[in-house]
């Protein structure tokens, strides 16, 4: 009886060997083939792989945490040629490369109400004083060849400038005057698209290139 069931335990081993080795898939008996060659061509080659030394992971940790950063698109202008450049140098010292651009748009004429210029600074507080007086505001003044001076109010055309300076004169403004303030034209204006809180402390170190323009936010 052992001997049977020895036999037995033998036959079946082989039988077990033959159909794991595929030897019985003539008659139909065989294990079914595990095959996935898309696998083969997901795999990463091994020469486009590149350790990183500590200073290169630092730095692409860097360009993610900044690329993570809220950012704010920022311009300023118009700017001439002259102005460009100077600016364009102070940027290139400032900021990272490819971070401000410089577009050229056509910008319509603008007149203002004008008063000066004045002898000096004190002299333009004086008047800063009595327009107080009237409830009036002073605007920067976008031009420079206008100092010192004061702007009452900025228009797209000289007719609609000379009917605000007849209602100020009813106020008792009488030394002010309409000018043009900008001719039609071509100006040129910075833009920069993404600006991170670290670059606007780094702007500081430009405001002297921007000739009194200020950075406003895209409209």
């Amino acid at each position: 009886m052992l001997r049977l069931f020895v036999l037995a335990l033998i036959l079946a081993n082989g039988l077990y060997l033959a159909w794991s080795q595929g030897w019985l898939r003539a008659q139909g008996f065989a294990p079914v083939q595990q095959s996935e060659p898309q696998r083969m061509a997901q795999q990463i080659h091994p020469e486009a792989v590149k350790i990183l030394t500590p200073a290169e992971y630092k730095k692409v940790q860097a360009l993610v945490q900044a690329d993570l950063e809220p950012k704010q698109c920022l311009q300023a202008g118009p700017f001439d040629t002259p102005q460009v450049n100077a600016l364009d140098q102070a940027l290139t010292a400032a900021l990272p490369s490819g971070s401000w651009q410089f577009e050229s748009v056509v910008v319509p004429e603008h007149w203002i109400i004008y008063m000066g210029k004045f002898a000096n600074a004190e002299a333009l507080d004086k008047k800063k004083g009595e327009l107080a007086v009237l409830k009036l505001v002073p605007q920067p003044l976008r031009n420079p060849t206008l100092e010192i001076g004061l702007s009452l109010g900025g228009f797209d055309t000289q007719a609609a400038a000379t009917a605000e300076l007849a209602k100020l004169s009813l106020r008792g403004i009488r030394t002010a005057r309409v000018v043009q303030e900008r001719a039609a034209g071509n100006a040129t204006y910075l833009k920069l698209p993404a600006v991170t809180d670290a670059m606007k402390q780094r702007l500081n170190d430009v405001k002297p290139a921007m000739g009194g323009q200020a950075l406003k936010a895209c409209a």
